[in-house]
């Protein structure tokens, strides 16, 4: 058998059927070539894959790596904290005793203060009857005996009285001290004005024996006081500037600036005085501290205590100022009311 016909018994044709032929085997050529590089991509993209899983591998570590150190660092921090609590109980403990007993000495300091006071307005008071009894009879013995007896009597009778007049001073004052607390009102809305005023008239004979001039700088405001206890204070400050007057007569000033910040009221007393050493600025408010001998001025050095334990009464602040020889000033505050 020719070869032609072999092939025409396959199922070939010659020329259209080889040439299909051939061109099958290219395309399928080139889809393998295709298969290839796509193989070779995968294989690739697998190596890719591969270093990032394994670079994702060394951070997961290094992260729990850093995540164990930071457990570490969290315990310690932790037992810290916890160190710090117990010893912020502790503290705390020791500071709810000792408030406890803070307040165990101020209830105890309290009590004693109107134990005080208690004391004070009782003795005061009840000693003012006996005491006028024996300054009556001592000032009758002296009109009665004077110059009938020796020299020695006659002064005898003259110290008597004039001790006896000084401790009725001195009880009248300590009346009065005790009584800033125990009679004081609740501060009110008060002319400081009327106070002032009223403060002079129980003073013009005093002023007018000494010739003293009282100046008003201004208009005195309304204040958050105790009027009569404003007014003592006024009359206080006032009698103390013409008790330590110098050789000339004595002049007092008295004004007032507010302070809108603070919303009170600065009160100043000037005058032309003898006035002190600053040194002595906080002891001249103290009982009984005097600067002077009583033969130079006399009192009984309660005078500026009272108006201290008045102006703190009111939580306000009392002080002063001075040179010695130049006179004094006494500021005070007072609240406006609101």
């Amino acid at each position: 058998m020719g070869s032609r016909q072999w092939l025409r018994e396959l199922g070939w044709t010659t020329g259209t059927n080889m040439n299909a032929m051939i061109s099958d085997s290219s395309e399928e050529k080139v889809q393998l070539g295709d298969v290839q590089r796509a193989l070779l991509n995968i294989l690739e993209d697998s190596d890719a894959e591969k270093l990032r899983l394994e670079v994702t591998l060394k951070a997961m570590i290094n992260i729990l790596s850093d995540s164990s150190e930071e457990k570490v660092r969290l315990d310690e921090v932790q037992r810290a904290l916890l160190n710090i609590l117990d010893d912020f109980n502790i503290e705390q403990d020791k500071l709810k005793e000792r408030t406890s007993e803070l307040q165990t000495a101020i209830g105890e300091m309290t009590r004693s203060n109107k134990e005080l006071q208690q004391f004070a307005y009782v003795c005061s008071h009840d000693l003012q009857e006996p005491l006028r009894a024996v300054v009556g009879f001592l000032q009758l013995l002296d009109r009665r005996y004077r110059g009938k007896l020796d020299e020695k009597a006659d002064q005898w009778i003259t110290h008597s009285v004039e001790g006896a007049n000084r401790m009725q001073v001195l009880i009248t004052d300590l009346l009065t001290l005790s009584r800033v607390e125990s009679l004081g009102i609740a501060p009110r809305p008060t002319e400081a004005s009327e106070a002032l005023k009223e403060a002079q008239e129980n003073l013009s004979t005093l002023i007018a024996e000494s010739n003293a001039v009282i100046t008003i700088k201004g208009n005195l405001p309304k204040v958050m006081a105790d009027r009569t206890q404003l007014m003592q204070l006024f009359q206080n400050l006032i009698a103390n500037a013409i008790k330590f007057r110098g050789l000339e007569e004595p002049r007092v000033e008295i004004s007032a600036t507010f302070d809108s910040e603070a919303n009170q009221w600065l009160f100043a007393v000037r005058d032309n005085g003898i006035g002190f050493d600053m040194e002595h600025a906080q002891r001249i408010f103290t009982i009984f501290q005097r600067l002077h001998t009583r033969t130079e001025y006399a009192g009984t050095g309660i005078g500026l205590a009272i108006c201290k334990k008045i102006v703190e009464r009111l939580g306000e602040r009392i002080w002063a100022e001075s040179q010695l020889g130049k006179g004094a000033t006494f500021f005070f505050t007072l609240s406006a009311p609101k």
